[in-house]
């Protein structure tokens, strides 16, 4: 993780300061949750990112990322891309994205649910998540009450940082659908979620989502990595969520923000890292993945960050917690070259 360490090191010191105001100062070093070298195998950063899902890849007028970590990713090539439905994604990709523009391709992807991203699209400052006004402050628990319902990395990251800082935190999933790194990374989900209690719902059926609105009444933090659409289906929508618990700080970890035109679009860590400009350029002027996942540890911290500061303050917000634009602000700090 040398490539972001100083953004790390930036958000590891905002986090020591915040979390001592709650009694209880946390070192993220020691909780090695930013760093997954291994926990699976890792190839060189290139055009293929060191996980093998994600590639840059050359349209018409410029370079993108692709991410296809899900099976059902695969599957949507020939649909994204209009062309038959023989032959290896991959293949498909290399021989149909050069005879189209990025804006094409993102559209498209975007109507599909596929993680792509234009290079260097998002530009961003800062690390730090904005928030968003959604309730009323108040005053703060001893310990704090967090439901963590997000999965991978960005947004349990977060949960970890919370329960190290001495909250109570609850780890829900659903059954249908567990964390895929419970058994895709065993070793790691007990570095991320070992300090969580845990609890799996039926979120499909009405007593299991009534159970998790319950929980969140309750809370002082919720953790999400999801979409703003699929939460109204499980009866989360803002307005329901702050009518409940007006005081709440709602963390949402999105690929690309909470609001606007990007709140639909799906993302992971390597595309939005490439999305946010975390990338090397090569004298010839190509990109290349400059670690793994990067935007994923710059935004759970980012997030917990922000959690500690909304908290403080009195919660009644949306931390704003986007990938690719955490991203972004690493970028910037770390000062990687800019695309010509």
């Amino acid at each position: 993780m040398s490539a972001i360490a100083p953004a790390l090191e930036r958000l590891q010191a905002e986090i020591a300061a915040r979390s001592a105001a709650f009694g209880r100062p946390v070192d993220v070093a020691s909780l090695r949750i930013t760093d997954r070298a291994g926990e699976l195998p890792l190839g060189e950063p290139g055009l293929v990112s060191p996980n093998g899902a994600c590639r840059l890849v050359r349209a018409a007028d410029g370079w993108m990322a692709v991410n296809l970590a899900r099976e059902e990713d695969r599957d949507l090539i020939p649909a994204w891309l209009e062309c038959g439905l023989e032959g290896e994604p991959w293949a498909l990709i290399a021989a149909h994205a050069p005879g189209r523009t990025v804006g094409a391709l993102v559209e498209a992807a975007t109507l599909l649910g596929l993680p792509a991203g234009r290079v260097g699209e998002v530009e961003a400052q800062t690390l730090e998540a904005p928030t968003i006004t959604a309730g009323a402050a108040g005053a703060p628990r001893r310990p704090l009450r967090v439901v963590d319902l997000s999965a991978l990395w960005a947004g349990p990251l977060c949960g970890a940082v919370l329960a190290a800082a001495g909250a109570r935190v609850t780890k829900v999933e659903s059954e249908r659908r567990p964390d895929p790194t419970r058994t895709s990374t065993p070793d790691f989900f007990q570095r991320l979620n070992g300090a969580k209690a845990e609890l799996a719902l039926d979120l499909a059926a009405p007593e299991g989502q009534a159970r998790l609105r319950e929980l969140i009444a309750g809370a002082d933090v919720l953790i999400t990595s999801v979409r703003p659409r699929a939460l109204p289906s499980l009866g989360l929508s803002v307005a329901a969520v702050f009518g409940e618990n007006p005081a709440l700080t709602w963390v949402a970890i999105t690929g690309y923000g909470w609001t606007g035109p990007g709140a639909q679009r799906v993302a992971f860590g390597d595309d939005a890292a490439a999305a946010g400009g975390l990338v090397r350029w090569t004298a010839d002027g190509e990109p290349r993945f400059m670690g793994d996942a990067l935007s994923d540890p710059v935004t759970g911290l980012a997030a917990a960050s922000g959690a500690l500061r909304a908290v403080a303050a009195g919660g009644g917000v949306i931390v704003d917690a986007a990938l690719a634009r955490c991203a972004a602000g690493a970028a910037a700090l770390c000062q990687p070259r800019a695309a010509a």
